[in-house]
């Protein structure tokens, strides 16, 4: 039980609101080995695949691989394939419309941080009606640095006019709670790609629930 109610929550998008991480990986993977001739193996791909697009191609091609311009169209290209192949799947990980619906009645202000870019961000709240619920929206186009950096959801508790101590941050990948951590948020991991002992080493993990329908959120409301 917390002490008090929390007085925002920020949640992270992809493997946190919506379960698609495995599609997001597949098309990385596909355009890594089909279209980039790179030959990168399923896990390789899903350990660097966090952050902006750009460093991702940095961090698994090398610094210089790409010039500025391939990495954009490259980018495009993987969130359109993303987006095709995870529509006819796209739907709330369970128990979060409801969570939604109950931290609003409670006036809970609610944000999305997440490493997205707005076209993704947009493609899921537009697609499931859900942006009424959010009084805030930082992406990947809104900040310098990617998470683990804190700036993400430091700006998401500045424009809902929060301090950082009164904010549970929801998440699913390490990189995501260390960047709670440095934030001074505490953190509700779910466990949709990573495992807790995956996150052993970060101190401010209140809880690992499957989905939304954990009854130790409802201690949060």
């Amino acid at each position: 039980m917390m002490d008090q109610s929390p007085k925002a929550f920020v949640f992270d998008l992809n493997g946190t609101m919506i379960d698609d991480m495995e599609f997001h990986v597949r098309a990385w993977h596909a355009l890594l080995n089909e279209d980039l001739h790179s030959q990168k193996d399923w896990d390789e791909v899903r350990r660097n695949m966090y952050g902006k697009n750009k460093e991702v191609f940095v961090r698994i091609l090398g610094e210089g691989h790409l010039t500025a311009d391939e990495m954009e169209h490259w980018s495009v290209e993987k969130e359109r394939r993303y987006q095709k192949a995870f529509l006819p799947h796209l739907k709330l990980i369970d128990g979060l419309d409801g969570f939604l619906k109950e931290a609003k009645k409670r006036d809970i202000k609610m944000a999305i941080g997440s490493a997205a870019i707005r076209f993704n961000i947009d493609f899921v709240l537009d697609n499931l009606n859900i942006r009424n619920y959010f009084s805030a929206i930082v992406s990947a186009d809104d900040v310098k640095h990617s998470k683990p950096d804190p700036e993400t959801f430091l700006k998401a508790a500045h424009l809902l006019q929060k301090k950082p101590a009164d904010c549970i941050v929801f998440e699913d990948a390490p990189k995501g709670v260390e960047s709670a951590m440095n934030a001074g948020m505490k953190t509700v991991v779910l466990t949709t790609m990573h495992q807790p002992d995956e996150f052993s080493k970060y101190g401010n993990v209140i809880a690992f629930v499957k989905n939304y329908q954990d009854a130790f959120l409802q201690t949060l409301i």
